[in-house]
């Protein structure tokens, strides 16, 4: 096993021993292969660098309290990257060599999966990007995808905490029925200009429907979910960790053309309604966070990440959700996390369980 001090990795990429890599060239993938050359060699007119044919993925490898390891949900993240390809005309990676490449960048980086107890993963990054040189405008023919394993630490440091959110109506992540929906780098560019000011103040961002600034979209990097009682959202936030009877919460994600389907909130979802809250996708106004007893972003990188409050500059308001986690996403969280650390009965078949 490496010497890294695990406790201290952030969510910061970490060089890796290998990369595996696959080309499509003539009609067909290559086999995946590792590789330790972690440098691409483009054409300057290649479609990625001139049109943004690019997509790309996250997932992780959990060392579990038994010692296995489990890969979480990667065939899910296998068909989003088969639909943003799609979505920017490139070849889709067969869900096969997609799950060989995965499998493959674990093996030959094992001394990077960190040990079980640090809160630390291994990370997997696969990119799939077009080769083809071109000027003239159209999508490319040629694409290669890479995996990039790194281990990383939470996404935010220190222990579950809440997070201060604010409000962006200058800057529109993406459009309705555009690329929103596909998880591809331009997203995530065309956000910069809202996240990192906000990021600066120690904030995140929080966007609203680019249609009628009306309607909560997503978070910066992070689908968005609320967390609404039929009782008092003043009452005792610490009675509702004791119920064994959630029927009467809700939890509460957009409905949207524009935003990522996050396989973590999907997670969640199933765990909600395994645990008997009512699950809602609709759309959601800015002002219901005034009903909502927590609110989180929720993600791969962050899992769940709450709110502490939400500022509006433009109407010179703030929505205050709790200094510390809330009760239900505290579960929640806790939930998911023992699946997939092996600490819980995997009752959806989510993991890949490897013996080392």
């Amino acid at each position: 096993m490496k010497e890294i001090d695990w406790s201290k990795l952030g969510f910061h990429y970490t060089e890796p021993d290998f990369i595996v890599r696959s080309a499509y060239h003539d009609g067909a993938w290559e086999e995946p292969y590792a590789t330790k050359d972690k440098y691409l060699h483009l054409h300057v007119s290649a479609t990625c660098l001139q049109y943004g044919q690019e997509a790309f993925e996250g997932l992780k490898a959990f060392r579990g309290v038994d010692g296995k390891i489990r890969i979480f949900r990667w065939r899910e993240n296998a068909k989003r990257m088969a639909r943003s390809a799609e979505g920017l005309y490139m070849q889709p990676v067969p869900e096969e060599l997609f799950g060989k490449a995965i499998r493959l960048a674990l093996e030959k980086n094992m001394d990077f999966l960190p040990p079980y107890g640090t809160d630390a993963t291994l990370y997997f990054r696969p990119l799939l990007i077009g080769t083809t040189p071109r000027l003239g405008v159209g999508p490319g023919r040629d694409f290669e995808f890479i995996v990039i394993p790194s281990p990383i630490g939470p996404y935010y440091p220190g222990k579950f905490h809440c997070t201060t959110f604010v409000v962006n109506r200058h800057v529109d992540r993406a459009a309705p029925y555009g690329t929103g929906t596909f998880k591809v780098g331009g997203n995530y560019a065309s956000s910069f200009r809202a996240t990192e000011p906000a990021h600066a103040q120690g904030m995140d961002c929080l966007f609203l429907d680019a249609k009628y600034h009306r309607y909560i979209d997503e978070c910066s990097a992070a689908n968005f979910i609320g967390i609404k009682k039929s009782t008092n959202r003043y009452a005792d936030r610490a009675q509702t960790a004791t119920l064994t009877d959630l029927s009467t919460i809700e939890y509460l994600t957009p409905r949207s053309s524009a935003i990522l389907p996050s396989i973590t909130n999907d997670s969640l979802m199933t765990l909600a309604k395994d645990m008997g809250m009512k699950v809602t996708r609709r759309h959601i106004r800015l002002e219901e966070l005034e009903e909502m007893s927590e609110a989180a972003a929720c993600g791969t990188a962050c899992v769940i990440s709450p709110m502490s409050k939400v500022i509006d500059p433009e109407n010179n308001k703030i929505y205050h959700l709790g200094d510390e986690p809330g009760p239900v996403l505290t579960k929640l969280y806790h939930a998911l996390r023992d699946i997939q650390f092996g600490r819980a009965e995997d009752k959806h078949g989510w993991c890949d369980v490897i013996d080392d």
